[in-house]
């Protein structure tokens, strides 16, 4: 008998790689050139030079045998120590190595997260927008995902709506700050009240309420005064020179899901990690129960040798300033042509208002002019759409014409 809850993910496909598969076709059509593809958030810039070299010394002087073997359950104590040393140093919590437990990437990350605080049956809160695998990710759990309505002004946290989402049965809060799909950056206002709100319920309820912080887009800021602050020092490498606020800072039960896909332009090595708090009463705990999560899901150690390259370069990022250059070029021009934003803060991904209200609709007018979309049903945000904007800055430039164009479209 096949699975039927997998039979019934097959109507909810993937929108956006439903819409870069036929992004893909079209170019095979008409040519790459007259494709304007905003669809995937895949990072357009490449890897720093000392990850290459990191891969190529680890594999030339380490003992084949040693290199190649299975690590730890937890990942490969060094590697572990030298993450917690940097995020120490960075945000000025007090990690160990035993409070890093390795992943493949920020998925299984969030995987492992979810089900170390959870029983099926709970209730996992996230605010809209949000990253539309956040449904299979919770409900693959067991529990029950609920979405807390958008302020769509600000995509700051509603915390009118949060007083009425936030019920006994809320067991966790998943957080995406810098935001996929809005580039929100959570304001250090904005967390510490939720820290607070967190800290009262919990105690009202008599159980604990765990904050799962998504953070892969961590280093990919814009420096805006009132959501960042100057980076750690000597840490001048980040194309931004700020960082932003670290909700684990703030709140002692978190759970921090990091990938290195975006930082350092590696999303096809699925690396990344899960940093339990290690002010949490329970993170002793935690960090056992991982490994158990492990067992039954099937990620069982992140790849040793990417392990090794990224504890070498954990520092580092990618040269992300391309993305505020795209960020800077799209905001002037939609705006001249009547589109209406929350400018973005971060990441590398606008969501403007849609022209009509179906932003399905509107989706499907612009890929008749070729032009990718993703409206923002999926994001559990009707009315708008996102733009993947991690592309060459020279696609952005010969897109703005057709962005015009679709523009004009409606105001006839």
């Amino acid at each position: 008998m096949l699975n039927t809850s997998y039979t019934e993910m097959l109507q909810e496909k993937d929108v956006i790689f439903e819409i870069f598969a036929y992004a893909t076709k079209r170019r095979a059509e008409v040519g790459a050139e007259n494709v304007f593809d905003f669809s995937l958030g895949n990072p357009s810039v490449p890897a720093p030079k000392e990850v290459t070299d990191a891969i190529c010394r680890i594999t030339q002087e380490t003992d084949p045998l040693a290199l190649h073997s299975y690590s730890p359950a937890g990942g490969i104590p060094s590697v572990r120590e030298r993450i917690a040393s940097d995020l120490r140093w960075r945000f000025g919590v007090s990690y160990e190595g035993r409070h890093i437990f390795m992943t493949c990437g920020a998925a299984a990350a969030l995987a492992h997260a979810i089900r170390a605080v959870t029983n099926p049956g709970d209730t996992v809160l996230t605010f809209a927008p949000c990253f539309s695998e956040y449904k299979p990710y919770v409900e693959g759990t067991g529990c029950k995902l609920c979405v807390v309505p958008a302020d769509t002004k600000t995509f700051q946290i509603s915390f009118d709506a949060l007083e009425e989402y936030l019920t006994a049965d809320v067991t966790a809060v998943l957080i995406n700050s810098p935001n996929n799909p809005s580039g929100a950056v959570y304001s250090p206002s904005t967390l510490q009240s939720l820290s607070e709100v967190l800290t009262v319920k919990a105690a009202a309820y008599g159980h604990p309420i765990f904050l799962i912080s998504d953070e892969p887009y961590r280093d990919i800021l814009f420096g805006r005064a009132d959501t960042t602050s100057p980076a750690a020092p000597g840490r001048d490498n980040l194309s931004s020179g700020v960082q932003a606020a670290y909700p684990a800072a703030l709140y002692p039960d978190t759970l921090t899901c990091y990938s290195f896909s975006k930082s350092l332009s590696l999303p096809g090595e699925r690396i990344g990690y899960v940093a339990v708090g290690p002010n949490s009463p329970f993170a002793d705990r935690i960090c056992e129960l991982l490994p158990q999560v492990s067992r039954t899901t099937g990620h069982n150690g992140a790849a040793s040798l990417l392990q090794r390259v990224v504890a070498e370069c954990c520092h580092l990022t990618a040269d992300l300033s391309v993305y505020e250059k795209n960020k800077n070029l799209l905001s002037e021009a939609l705006r001249s042509y009547g589109y209406e934003f929350v400018e973005p803060d971060g990441t590398f991904y606008m969501f403007p208002r849609s022209l009509e209200p179906d932003a399905k609709a509107f989706c499907r007018r612009a890929m008749e002019m070729d032009l990718m979309l993703v409206p923002g049903d999926g994001f559990g945000c009707p009315g708008h759409f996102r733009i993947a904007y991690c592309v060459p800055t020279e696609r952005v430039e010969k897109a703005l014409p057709v962005f015009k164009r679709l523009a004009e479209e409606y105001r006839k």
